[in-house]
This record gives C-alpha cells, structure tokens and sequence, in this order.
C-alpha cells in the first residue's frame, strides 16, 4: 500500500483541525462540512486506514520525530 511522505501530514494534521473548529462553530449546511470531509478523506487516504481518528492516530505516529517502537498507546496502566 502507497503511504504519504511524513512530511506531507503535518499539513493535514493542521488542516483537519483548522476546519473542525470552524464547523463547530457552523451549521450543518456550511461549505465547512464538506471541506472537513475532504481533510477527513484526505487524511484516511493518506495513511491507509478508513476512519479519521485511526488516521490521526496513525499520521501523528508517522511525524518526524516520532518514536518507532512506542507502544504507549498500547500499554495498560
């Protein structure tokens, strides 16, 4: 499977999150809701999976930076 450059998902990351607080603030009919749709699929796409929050999960991971061999996320507390 194609994955997205890291460098590339910063820009979406920030994007996503742009448009979210914008639709908060809207209706369901602002042009707003389709452009988070687009930085939803966008982001899906981007990093393989099928739903925005695994594809957050999977892209901030992904990030320069990023440890490789973190299990925080899934370590028990």
């Amino acid at each position: 499977m194609l994955m997205a450059h890291p460098a590339v998902l910063p820009g979406l990351i920030d994007r996503y999150w742009a448009l979210a607080v914008l639709d908060a603030a809207a209706d369901d009919e602002s042009p707003v809701r389709k452009e988070l749709e687009d930085a939803e699929r966008a982001l899906c796409v981007a990093t393989g999976t099928a739903d925005v929050h695994a594809a957050l999960f999977s892209a901030r991971h992904r990030l320069p930076g990023a440890r490789v061999l973190d299990d925080s996320a899934l370590a028990s507390t």
